[in-house]
């Protein structure tokens, strides 16, 4: 039974682990159950994680008026172990891709749909919004161009 029912993850990854990251996590965990898409597992981390903190408040609010609520949430550092157990890693940002890619597998949402997401990081609720609007366009695009290109983990041929 090779690589049957082996999850495969989805790391997103983003300065602080506040904003970005998690609200691309949020995004496409939502996403993938309502596509009942079971194989995947989804995760963010920051490479400069605020430990101890939780997801910002306007990225809850955003979140929220997409109908996800957000339980729980800590901010994650990035360690090599998190990014040598991923499948996939998507960056927010070219920048960030570039610190990481000799990791493998390492991926900017540039790659995925054509831009760079900025951090809103310190702005209003609007930033927010249209952060998660393009962050939910790129979920869409890694969906329909590698998510789904597997079935109950193992790659479609």
């Amino acid at each position: 039974m090779k690589g049957k029912n082996r999850h495969k993850k989805v790391l997103f990854v983003c300065t602080g682990n506040t904003c970005r990251s998690p609200m691309a996590e949020f995004l496409l965990r939502d996403k993938l159950k309502k596509l009942k898409i079971k194989w995947w597992d989804v995760s963010s981390c920051g490479i400069h994680a605020e430990v101890g903190g939780t997801i910002s408040a306007n990225s809850r609010a955003a979140l929220a008026e997409a109908g996800i609520a957000v339980e729980k949430f800590a901010p994650r550092q990035l360690t090599q172990k998190i990014l040598g157990a991923s499948t996939i890693v998507i960056c927010m940002t070219r920048t960030q891709k570039q610190m990481l890619e000799e990791c493998g597998n390492v991926f900017c949402v540039r790659d995925v749909c054509g831009y760079d997401v900025p951090d809103p990081y310190g702005m209003d609720i609007d930033a927010y919004r249209i952060t998660r609007d393009a962050l939910s366009k790129a979920c869409d695009e890694l969906i329909k161009n590698y998510i789904t290109q597997y079935k109950d983990g193992e790659e479609i041929k």
